[in-house]
């Protein structure tokens, strides 16, 4: 999601996420939030897009925007949820959230705009009880070094970044998600919008846990 540095970037989101949601996205996101329980924290929540697809199972949503206009929106957002959801001013590097409090991160098309996702990665896993949960929905970095990664380097060497709200289409946010300590149980590799390739087309879709103790780096 854009950053508070991205403004007029917000306001294309805003505009463009309900075309995306009727292309599949929408069945994206209920994929990622099927069978949550408890408390939750969605990290870079936007302008809402994912909050009448959280399960009644879920107790409460803690949602952290740093950028104005989408928190006004996903506040707005929040008042049509089926589940209690408060939209709160702050940044994935800095949650305001205990250690070891929740039973699940979110992370939906997020991590390809922060500034350090290792540091973002490293507080969802901070805030996550062991044992709970990481669903990540991210566009990330092509397999292989073929024609598209060629274009991702291209690209995020250039205007892609300033013109998109910071984003970066070469990212491997899987790799990320492993380094940080997470255990990656399920992922999905797919294309998307299906049938119009772009340099931000390739998508993961899944769930990890948090394991109860943390292996060493190495």
């Amino acid at each position: 999601m854009p950053t508070s540095t991205h403004p007029l970037f917000a306001r294309v989101y805003a505009r463009v996420r309900p075309a995306m949601d009727r292309q599949g996205a929408a069945d994206h996101r209920r994929r990622l939030l099927a069978g949550l329980v408890g408390d939750v924290v969605e990290v870079g929540a936007g302008d809402g897009g994912n909050f009448t697809s959280y399960p009644s199972t879920v107790s409460s949503v803690l949602a952290v925007e740093p950028e104005p206009y989408l928190r006004a929106r996903a506040t707005e957002q929040a008042r049509a949820a089926a589940v209690p959801i408060e939209v709160v001013d702050a940044s994935g590097d800095r949650l305001p959230v205990p250690d070891e409090s929740v039973d699940a991160a979110v992370l939906s098309l997020v991590l390809c705009s922060v500034r350090d996702p290792a540091a973002v990665l490293a507080e969802a896993f901070r805030i996550v009880r062991p044992g709970g949960s990481l669903r990540f929905y991210e566009h990330v970095v092509a397999d292989g070094a073929g024609a598209l990664r060629r274009v991702q380097r291209v690209v995020d060497a250039t205007l892609w970044p300033r013109l998109l709200g910071g984003c970066h289409t070469g990212r491997d946010a899987a790799k990320s998600i492993v380094a940080a300590g997470f255990v990656v149980d399920e992922i999905h590799r797919f294309a998307f919008p299906p049938g119009r390739p772009s340099p931000a087309s390739p998508h993961i879709l899944g769930r990890a846990t948090r394991p109860a103790t943390r292996k060493p780096a190495g």
